[in-house]
């Protein structure tokens, strides 16, 4: 066994999972009460391997400039912002927070993981249209999307984003918005920065290859946590009085062994991912946009196809997808067994009845499952007409496990988006969902704060420093438009970003 002493095995904070999300957490604590001991156990040898790394999934900078599933038409025909406002609201948070660590240091320069790309939405056919020109005309209404752009005109687009256009049927109506504001962001490469600074720090302790097997609370009050080396096989227990859990789809199996009651009856519907990946340079360097589509009737929301560039490890990517299939991991290194294990008597009523209620879903994600190379170069063409096979390979993407919740009146409902659990005495908490996460991770972490750290949140200490690391804290964006714009001009200058443009 490892050496039982007090410094390695009592910190005051346990981070279950090393992306985004522990990141984030990590280096606001850090920040708030450098004193705070904590330590970081991560299953695999690298941080942000799995949901936050660049080629699996997080990279959009997600401010709903162009996901057309953040605003759904309503049965009256009108177009519901109210999604679109809080992720874009969200957005500029993540962006205001990532600039107090540029400005004091603390992260590497703002190009190595945050890249200007226009954000577009395109759609085709007439009712398509009709529903994108509903949807620009309530987003305008918002200051947060007052530099939107919209185009019916054909030459206009094809300037835009020529590899759309070059080879479509010239007598279908299509159209476009464009957002010059929006931004790729490597997740990956930010995370792994977070991390390598507090890393340094003599009250902060990485552990990769470390893999969390149990978790329980004491009479105490501390959470005694079993903890096993992957590379030596020793174990130990640590005992901590917080427990965050961020391990993405690893999350819900945690949640389970830590028997809180509000963590009982949740469930976990997991959604693999595939991309083309384009492997000729020339057709890359032809694109330089996120064009998002409208989703499949029956597809889930994280599979809204869009030809998307990405800069990884320093390259200018061009990525078509996500395809969407099904596996019983939880994890993209995960066991085949993660989703058998998660049924337990709590969660079974909820799962059945979800998926009772989601066979168009299950019926959707076998039929990607089952789709040929020559299938998804099909899809593909539906975006960029004049793709050729040859200049494309597939890659596997990450997994996303969607909610499945207890519901009084359905029996369960399956959500997708993020949701925060806690226990009634906020000394644990766990990360589920997916979409939008990474980007709204700050937010996220704030209301976490908010409720698990409240004494020290109310603190004059606590709140002059939150309002250094997020000069908009406390207020409001969505309502205040001078606010928006001096904290968007101060992000955009410290990420260098460029300034929003001027509609013609």
């Amino acid at each position: 066994m490892m050496n039982d002493n007090k410094a390695n095995n009592e910190p005051d904070v346990v981070l279950i999972g090393a992306g985004i999300m522990s990141a984030t957490l990590g280096m606001m604590l850090n920040e708030l009460q450098p004193s705070l001991k904590i330590q970081v156990f991560e299953r695999l040898d690298m941080a942000a391997a799995e949901s936050s790394d660049a080629w699996n999934n997080a990279g959009t900078g997600h401010s709903a400039f162009c996901e057309l599933n953040y605003t759904p038409e309503k049965p009256d025909g009108t177009v519901d912002i109210s999604k679109a406002v809080r992720i874009a609201e969200s957005f500029e948070i993540s962006k205001q927070f990532w600039s107090y660590l540029i400005k004091n240091n603390i992260i590497e320069l703002p190009t190595s993981f945050i890249k200007n790309i226009p954000h577009l939405s395109f759609v085709w056919g007439k009712d398509n249209v009709d529903f994108l020109r509903k949807r620009y005309g309530a987003m305008v209404e918002c200051h947060l999307f007052d530099d939107m752009l919209y185009s019916e005109n054909r030459d206009e687009i094809e300037r835009w984003i020529p590899l759309v256009m070059h080879g479509r049927d010239s007598g279908e109506p299509v159209a476009a918005t464009r957002m010059d504001l929006g931004t790729d962001v490597n997740f990956g490469a930010l995370t792994r920065s977070m991390f390598n600074y507090m890393q340094d720090k003599s009250d902060v302790r990485m552990h990769f290859s470390h893999e969390v097997r149990k978790l329980r609370q004491r009479e105490d009050g501390r959470w005694k946590i079993k903890v096993k080396d992957l590379q030596t096989g020793e174990k130990r227990n640590v005992y901590a009085r917080y427990v965050f859990i961020g391990a993405g789809g690893g999350a819900l199996p945690l949640l389970e062994k830590s028997d809180i009651p509000e963590g009982k009856g949740y469930g976990g519907f997991p959604v693999s991912g595939q991309w083309l990946r384009c492997t000729n340079r020339e057709v890359i360097e032809q694109h330089r946009a996120k064009v998002y589509g409208k989703a499949a009737v029956g597809s889930p929301p994280m599979s809204v196809p869009h030809l998307d560039t990405r800069y990884i490890n320093g390259k200018r990517e061009l990525l078509f997808g996500p395809y969407a299939g099904f596996s019983t991991k939880f994890l993209k290194k995960g066991s085949f067994l993660d989703l058998p294990k998660s049924i337990k008597a709590t969660n079974l009523r909820p799962m059945l009845s979800a998926g009772i209620k989601n066979l168009a879903l299950t019926k959707y994600l076998i039929d990607q499952v089952r789709q040929s190379p020559e299938e998804r170069v099909e899809a593909l063409k539906d975006y960029f007409p004049n793709a050729r096979a040859e200049d494309w390979e597939l890659e596997v993407a990450g997994q996303r496990v969607q909610i499945i919740k207890r519901d009084p009146d359905k029996g369960g409902v399956l959500e997708f988006g993020t949701e925060v659990v806690s226990g009634a005495n906020c000394t644990l908490a766990a990360l589920l969902g997916a979409s939008p996460g990474a980007s709204t991770a700050v937010s996220i972490m704030l209301g976490l704060l908010e409720r698990c750290f409240m004494h020290r949140m109310n603190t004059e200490e606590w709140q002059k420093k939150l309002k250094e690391m997020i000069p908009s804290y406390g207020q409001s964006l969505a309502d205040d438009p001078e606010l928006l714009e001096r904290v968007r001009s101060y992000s955009s200058e410290v990420l260098g970003l460029v300034p929003a443009v001027e509609k013609k």
